[in-house]
């Protein structure tokens, strides 16, 4: 599951200037001192953190959680921005709420939940599939025709910036969704072994699109105060698809053709997102990008109220230039775009290294040894607690933030994965042994749905920039299906030579380093607008403001 930078973070100040205010550089200068004098202004230091030819600041100084905090700028001499803020005691955000985003909302994430039915709908037909169309025993073949679906979704997500730069996100929903019904139906009706892969390989190449795209999708309607909630609703979906498949499963262990109804019911879902995204709003950000302000002006008003018409209007256009929907990929290249593209690709490489499709996927012989036989009710009793964990998170990213829930993640899927391999390795009663690994891994499977599996897709839209936000996505989740690949690919190997609790240990040890990197690279979002968040990481608006 996918269904995770420095010089962010605002820091607690008093009253906030308009941006209004002083408008000479000798004005400015005597109004900062002002400010410094009543610690108005933060100045940060930083160290850096090299990648090759890239650096990548971090604050030196982590500061305690704040309050949502409505913003002004204030552009100083030597091209430095520093945020001035006012602590108004409420949090900034919709005057209308969540609630008439949210149906936009739903309608997006049901993109997820078929990405978590199609990761759920080969589990335990696959054998039938085998059987039936001629290639029983041979594991390769078994191999790849649930591989084929990453190689898809890789090619999907490396392709999906362009398409949703042109078409906006609600076309790119509709036009998406149809290698999804094609590659459900085509595998549905399947006959041998090249249309099951070829079938897989479309709805991959679905999905690969719609990770990169609902993130996108709900970082940019959803309202300020409710984007953490909402947002987190992606990885809701997800359980909630891989739940059902499961459930839906079932039967498949004593009819071994029912993995053809399976594959026909994955068909519906992707007939209600094209039918509810002609219901659905645009982004306003991409509206107001492609020239149609009018039209962004109507969904702002209908989403977030008519008092944030003219601020949000105004704030889109402080980060947007002429050419901004001609973006190019060599753009990831430059700062500060580089940045958050080297933060995006980590997080997902250390997401994907904690071990969380090995743990998945060796979860079933774990139950096994405790005499839950049934590899449905183990991914089942895996699913559910994956569930209760994404709506958890839901609850609280946007009251504890999003680094504190992404160091504490990690924090426990490292406690979890050193328990287990401790209860392998040091001699204990079987019965407890077993229980200690049963006790792990769903703590384990807890601790990832409560940060790293929500919060690096949530974040890394939040961090990126009006102009590169889609490529930086796509190259972020282009890193992610790799790494999946690589983990599904060596993992059982390394299982084999080394042995579980080593395999496991090395999990818990790079949870540990994903922890540290969150606390020192991760500042918080959280009550922040995407323009605020752009203008406070991109020192260039500075230089434009003196134009």
């Amino acid at each position: 599951m996918p269904p995770p930078v420095a010089a962010l973070l605002y820091h607690p100040v008093g009253p906030v200037p308009t941006r209004t205010g002083p408008t000479s550089q000798q004005d400015r200068n005597h109004f900062l001192i002002s400010l410094r004098e009543t610690g108005a202004v933060h100045f940060r230091t930083r160290f850096p953190l090299r990648f090759g030819h890239l650096t990548v600041s971090a604050e030196k100084k982590q500061f305690p959680e704040l309050r949502t905090r409505k913003s002004g700028f204030v552009k100083v001499a030597d091209s430095e921005i520093f945020s001035v803020e006012k602590d108004d005691g409420e949090n900034s955000g919709s005057e209308v709420g969540w609630l008439p985003s949210f149906p936009h909302v739903l309608v997006a994430s049901m993109s997820n939940f078929l990405f978590g039915y199609h990761i759920g709908v080969m589990n335990g037909p696959i054998v039938s599939v085998a059987r039936e169309l001629g290639f029983e025993g041979n594991t390769i073949l078994e191999g790849l025709v649930v591989s084929i679906f990453i190689a898809g979704a890789f090619l999907g997500s490396a392709c999906s910036a362009s398409i949703i730069d042109k078409l906006g996100c609600r076309r790119t929903f509709q036009l998406v969704t149809i290698p999804l019904i094609l590659g459900a139906l085509i595998s549905a009706q399947a006959h041998s072994l090249y249309e099951v892969l070829w079938g897989r390989f479309l709805v991959g190449l679905g999905i690969g699109v719609n990770t990169v795209l609902v993130p996108i999708y709900i970082s940019e309607v959803a309202p300020t105060k409710y984007r953490g909630s909402l947002g987190s609703i992606c990885q809701v979906g997800t359980c909630f698809g891989i739940i059902s498949s499961l459930f839906l499963g079932l039967p498949s262990e004593n009819d071994p053709h029912w993995w053809r109804t399976l594959l026909y019911f994955a068909s519906i879902p992707g007939f209600v997102l094209v039918f509810g995204m002609q219901f659905a709003v645009d982004s306003p950000r991409w509206l107001c990008k492609v020239g149609r302000k009018d039209e962004a002006k109507i969904v702002i008003q209908n989403l977030w109220g008519e008092s944030e018409v003219e601020r949000a209007i105004s704030d889109f256009e402080a980060v947007i230039k002429d050419d901004d929907v001609n973006s190019n990929w060599l753009e990831l290249l430059e700062e500060p775009h580089s940045r958050v593209a080297v933060i995006g690709a980590s997080l997902f490489v250390l997401q994907q290294f904690s071990g969380i499709n090995g743990v998945l996927y060796f979860s079933s012989l774990t139950f096994q040894d405790v005499g839950i036989s049934s590899s449905a009710s183990a991914s089942l009793l895996v699913g559910i607690t994956n569930f209760i964990g994404s709506m958890l998170v839901s609850y609280l990213v946007d009251k504890q933030g999003r680094q504190k829930l992404l160091v504490g993640s990690y924090g426990g899927m490292a406690v979890s994965m050193f328990l287990v391999a401790t209860a392998i390795t040091f001699p204990v009663e079987e019965q407890l042994g077993h229980n200690l690994s049963i006790l792990g891994t769903l703590l384990y499977i807890f601790s990832f749905a409560l940060g790293a599996g929500p919060i690096t897709g949530l974040i890394i839209p939040e961090l990126s920039s009006n102009r590169t936000r889609g490529k930086v996505m796509g190259f972020s989740f282009s890193v992610h299906w790799i790494c999946n690949f690589l983990v599904g690919l060596f993992f059982l190997d390394l299982v084999e030579k080394f042995g579980v609790a080593p395999v496991y240990a090395t999990f818990g040890g790079v949870s540990l380093l994903a922890a540290i990197f969150a606390s020192y690279f991760i500042v918080e979002t959280k009550g922040r607008s995407l323009e605020e968040i752009e203008m406070s990481l991109n020192p260039n608006f500075a230089a434009r403001d003196d134009e």
